[in-house]
C-alpha cells in the first residue's frame, strides 16, 4: 500500500499524445488491424476499428473470416478488408510490418483457433490489445497467455474476464467496486506485474496498471458519470481507442490512460439514450474541446 494512484485527466501531456505535428502520410500514423469473428459476430470488431480510426491511426483493416466477408464489406468504408480464415493466414498478413497495432478478442470466438491466433499476434512483439474473447480462450491456462505476453501489451478485463485470468486477486476484490480505489490498485498493479503487460480493469473506476507498478485511476463517478456506458458494444470501441492510439506510436500505458478517459468523455457529450455506435462520432467534439 501507499504507492500512488494517479488521476487520469485531459491534461497538457495528453494533448501532446493527441495532437502531434507533422507526419502528414497517413502510414506515419500507423496501421492498425482488428480481428473479427465469423459470420454474425463481427460487430464487435468494427466498433473496434471504427474507435481505432476516429482516435487518429492512419489506416484500419478488419480481418475476417471468407464467410463474414460480405457482411463486413456491406458495413465498412474508409476501413479496409483483408480475408483471414486461421492463424497461418494470419501469420502471412503479420509479414507487413507496416501493421503496427493489433486488436483481437471483440467478437473472435473462444475458441483454440482464437488461442492460436493470439498466440501469432504475440509472436511479432507488435503494439497489442487483448480483449473479450482473446483473454476468455485462455481462462483455463493463463499462465500460457502470460508466458507469452510481451511490455507493448494491453489487457482489457472487465471484472469476469479479471476472474477468469486472475481468480486469486479477484477473490481479494480487485473488481470489487465497494473496495477503495488504492485497495483495489494494489491488486491490479499485482495483476499486471504477473502478466508482464499493462491491465486496464473496466469499470465506473476504471484502473490502468502497468507491469512497473505504475497505476492510474480513471473516475467515471459523481460529476463525471456515465452510466450509459454500460451498454453492448462499449468495451469493444474502449479496445479500439487504445490500438488506434498505439498505432499512432503511444505506449501500451498512455494509451490505456488516454482512450479510458476518452471514451467516458465520449460518452459525457452524447448522454443518456447512448449505444456503442455513438462514441466514435463523438470523438471528434472531444477532441476539438481538448485542443481548445
Amino acid at each position: 500500500m501507499g504507492r500512488e494512484l494517479r488521476l487520469i485527466e485531459g491534461d497538457a501531456a495528453m494533448r501532446a499524445r493527441l495532437f502531434k505535428q507533422g507526419a502528414a502520410h497517413k502510414y506515419a500514423h500507423g496501421h492498425a488491424l482488428v480481428l473479427a469473428g465469423g459470420l454474425g459476430l463481427t460487430g464487435a470488431a468494427r466498433l473496434a476499428a471504427r474507435g481505432a480510426l476516429r482516435v487518429g491511426a492512419g489506416l484500419v483493416t478488419v480481418a475476417a473470416p471468407a464467410a463474414a466477408m460480405p457482411e463486413c464489406a456491406a458495413q465498412l468504408t474508409a476501413i479496409m478488408l483483408r480475408q483471414v480464415d486461421d492463424a497461418d493466414a494470419l501469420a502471412g498478413l503479420l509479414a507487413d510490418s507496416r501493421l503496427n497495432a493489433l486488436c483481437l478478442g471483440p467478437g473472435l470466438g473462444v475458441s483454440e483457433g482464437t488461442r492460436q491466433m493470439v498466440t501469432v499476434a504475440l509472436a511479432v512483439q507488435r503494439a497489442t490489445v487483448l480483449d473479450a474473447d482473446a483473454l476468455t480462450a485462455f481462462a483455463e491456462v493463463p499462465e500460457a497467455l502470460f508466458a507469452r505476453l510481451h511490455p507493448a501489451t494491453v489487457l482489457t478485463p472487465h471484472g469476469g474476464e479479471f476472474a477468469r485470468l486472475f481468480p486469486d486477486l479477484a477473490k481479494q476484490g480487485a473488481a470489487d467496486p465497494g473496495r477503495p480505489p488504492a485497495a483495489r490498485a494494489e491488486l491490479v498493479r499485482a495483476a499486471a506485474e504477473r502478466a508482464g503487460a499493462v491491465v486496464l480493469l473496466k469499470g465506473a473506476e476504471t484502473l490502468v496498471a502497468t507491469p512497473r507498478g505504475a497505476c492510474a485511476l480513471n473516475d467515471a463517478t459523481g460529476p463525471r458519470a456515465a452510466p450509459w456506458l454500460a451498454t453492448a458494444g462499449a468495451g469493444d470501441v474502449l479496445a479500439g481507442l487504445i490500438a488506434g492510439l498505439m498505432a499512432r506510436g503511444v505506449d501500451a500505458g498512455a494509451a490505456a490512460e488516454t482512450a479510458a478517459w476518452l471514451h467516458v468523455e465520449a460518452a459525457r457529450t452524447v448522454g443518456p439514450g447512448l449505444i456503442a455506435e455513438d462514441l466514435p462520432e463523438a470523438l471528434p467534439a472531444v477532441l476539438r474541446e481538448l485542443a481548445g
